[in-house]
């Protein structure tokens, strides 16, 4: 388990400890401590489905933003083999805070692409914390080229609390690059499937977010707008933040319901740091079935599905 520890998870964190200190206390043998250890592990139990099934909005994005989460390159290395990343938009340069290359999934080549994250200030620095830059949206249109190419699934891993809002983001044309990918992501022939496996903010998320299938992470959010900005914007208060993510409808049952999802990803109990394994197994799973799924489409039938996925959203 993470040693950083959200205000909710105190409680289970307490009885965790104290149940540590009974088998310490045992261990020599000198203290018959099962029956306590047994009741305590028991009420941990309890406390952890309370805790964990009944979680708002606003706890689901502070798990998604866990500094122990699994990001991209962790879910790649556990799922995939034989990943070979690719780098730079042959334009400017190679922005870190998106990564992609080719890969293969029990045999099966795909294209895998994702936002990724720091572990450390120096880290998070050089990826500018998963938000990336025109050119990190214009190298992922250039794998994805690659993958229409020669008939390669595509696989997209969204963590980003937005796309990079700086001068120099904004000179060489972001929003310019994240509509390019919206359109030319529409028309590819390939199967695309999108996992948001974190923050999925804004256009940021969306500049690689088009496909056949759109799935989200139990305790993941997809959003037009991180609660924060929401907040500040309509209460002038970024302290209302846990109400704007009430009303934004942005968890994954939220996403489901309202029909702009295909599934919610089941995490572990907690949250996927602290079961980085199962977590990827999950996805795997998902990955594998949807791909069985989406290649025995013909072509022409893909893009009309993918276009009316789209097409229907928003509807009332």
């Amino acid at each position: 388990m993470s040693s950083i520890v959200l205000d909710f998870e105190r409680p289970i964190l307490e009885l965790e400890r104290k149940i540590n200190e009974l088998k310490s206390l045992a261990s020599d043998g000198s203290i018959d401590l099962e029956d306590e250890i047994k009741t305590l592990e028991a009420r941990l139990e309890k406390l952890k489905k309370e805790v964990f099934e009944s979680l708002t909005p606003w706890q689901r994005v502070q798990i998604a933003r866990h500094p122990k989460r699994p990001y991209t390159m962790d879910y790649i290395n556990m799922t995939m083999v034989d990943f070979v990343e690719i780098h730079g938009d042959r334009m400017f340069n190679d922005d870190k805070a998106m990564i992609g290359g080719f890969a293969k999934i029990d045999g099966e080549k795909i294209l895998a692409i994702g936002h990724q994250k720091g572990r450390d200030t120096k880290e998070n620095i050089m990826r500018s914390f998963g938000s990336a830059h025109p050119e990190g949206y214009r190298k992922a249109m250039r794998l994805m080229g690659l993958a229409d190419k020669f008939g390669i699934p595509i696989v997209t891993f969204i963590d980003t609390p937005g796309a990079y809002p700086g001068i120099g983001a904004e000179e060489r044309g972001q929003a310019n690059s994240i509509a390019y990918n919206l359109r030319e992501m529409m028309l590819l022939s390939v199967p695309v499937i999108v996992i948001v496996i974190g923050e999925g903010g804004s256009g940021g998320a969306l500049g690689i977010g088009v496909g056949d299938r759109v799935y989200v992470m139990e305790n993941a959010y997809y959003s037009v707008i991180s609660p924060e900005g929401c907040a500040a914007i309509l209460w002038k208060d970024r302290l209302k933040a846990p109400d704007a993510a009430e009303v934004l409808k942005l968890t994954a049952k939220d996403l489901l319901n309202l029909g702009l999802i295909d599934e919610e990803i089941p995490e572990p109990l907690g949250g996927a740091h602290r079961d980085p394994e199962k977590a990827a197994q999950n996805i795997k799973k998902i990955i594998k079935k949807a791909l069985k799924e989406l290649k025995s489409i013909p072509k022409e039938e893909l893009l009309k599905l993918r276009y009316e996925k789209f097409r229907k959203m928003g509807a009332v």
